[in-house]
This record gives C-alpha cells, structure tokens and sequence, in this order.
C-alpha cells in the first residue's frame, strides 16, 4: 500500500486516469507503457524459472499484458500471449501495444471462446508463470462467457498466477468474487491497493500484494491523501 494514499475505489481509479490525461497531458499510452514495465520488474523479482503465458482480455487490461510480453521478451524470457478474439475494436492503446507486439515477433494466439474450462487448461500446461490480465477494477456484475471458463482454467493450472491490478472476478469496491475469480499468487495493482482489497473475503483471490508506480504525478493524487497529510498541504 502507498503509505500516503488511501486505498482507492473503481470510480477513483477512473478519475485519477482521466485526470492524467485530459488535464495533465500524459498519453494514455505512456501511462500503459510504465505499467507494463513494472509489471515485468514484479515478475522478475518473483522468479521466472521458465516460460511466461499472458492471458489479454479486450479492454486495457489486456494493453498491459501486451506490455508486458515486450519487456519480457527483451529480458529474455519465453513468452506466449492468448489473448480473446480477433486484435480488432481494442482500445486505442491497447491496440497500438497489440501491434508491437505482433510485428515484434512475440507468440500471439487467439483464444476460442466456445471451449470448455479443461480445453483452455491443457493450453496452459508447462508454463511457470500465468499472467491475468483479463478483467480491470471496471468489472461489476456477474461474469459472461466466456470469462468463467477461462478462469477456471487458470486456477486448474499448475502454474504460479500474477493477477494485473486486480484478480479477474474479483469486485474492485466490495472485494466479493463476481462468480468465478482467478486466485492469485501475486497481485501487481496500479497507483495504489483497491478499496475491495481491505476486505477479509478478497484475500483468498491476491495473494501478495505489489503496489506499481505508472507515473501518475502527485498533483492528481491529491484528493486522495490521507487526512492528516491534505490538512498539512
């Protein structure tokens, strides 16, 4: 946890983004750019002790895990990035991060999403480490297909799980799983820890907890300090 900035909710999460871009300039794309760094510094510091499979959802979570892929292939490390449907209707960033990735050689694959649980699990056999970077702090409501599947085929897998910002499934308010909820064996989350991530029913879904600095300046955390610090300011 940021020891200055009180732990955050999805709407704040929301604000302090869009506060860093429209306001302060800060390409959104740059902003993906550090996540996805250190989200690989995290990885490292865990161990990786063979290949690495990404799992990218449609929205910029996946962005990050496409990030990701880049900086792991330049560390050297074997890398497979599945991601959910066709490369087309990303988010803008998430797109252009999509593209980098393909023209940098790295393994993509698209998943099919009528496959069953068991089907998606045999895929994930033989990697070290799982990436989550399906869902975001945005997820609310109960989950559709083909998301159930895919996560409990993560949590099938022998694999060691690292959930990006959040565990997919997991409400970022509440802490309660929406269904179905990656269990994680690290958490990598953005800016600072979530509001749902208190709760004593979100603990079984983290596990370790790392609190990634994405560039975001103080200035657009400032509504967000702990009491005593704002009065001081």
């Amino acid at each position: 946890m940021h020891p200055r900035i009180r732990p955050l909710t999805r709407d704040e999460v929301r604000s302090v983004d869009r506060f860093a871009i429209e306001t302060l300039g800060i390409p959104g794309v740059v902003l993906m750019e550090n996540a996805g760094r250190g989200l690989a510094d995290v990885l490292e510091k865990q161990g990786i002790l063979g290949p690495v499979a990404i799992l990218a959802g449609k929205g910029n979570n996946g962005g990050d895990g496409f990030v990701l892929a880049r900086h792991l292939d330049y560390r050297g490390y074997p890398v497979r990035v599945f991601h959910l449907g066709t490369l087309n209707g990303l988010p803008l960033d998430a797109a252009t991060n999509a593209d980098i990735t393909r023209r940098s050689g790295i393994f993509l694959q698209a998943w099919n999403s009528d496959g069953e649980a068991e089907t998606f699990a045999a895929q994930l056999r033989g990697f070290s480490w799982i990436v989550d970077a399906l869902l975001g702090t945005g997820t609310r409501g109960e989950l559709r297909d083909p998301f159930p599947a895919l996560i409990r085929a993560v949590n099938m897998a022998e694999a060691r799980v690292l959930a990006v910002d959040i565990p997919s499934g997991l409400d970022c308010d509440t802490g309660q799983p929406l269904g179905a909820c990656v269990r994680a064996d690290c958490t990598a989350t953005f800016v600072n820890v979530k509001q749902g991530f208190l709760r004593p029913e979100a603990k079984p879904y983290l596990g370790e907890v790392h609190v990634v600095d994405i560039g975001v300046p103080r200035i657009a955390l400032r509504d967000y300090l702990e009491t005593s610090e704002s009065q001081e300011a």
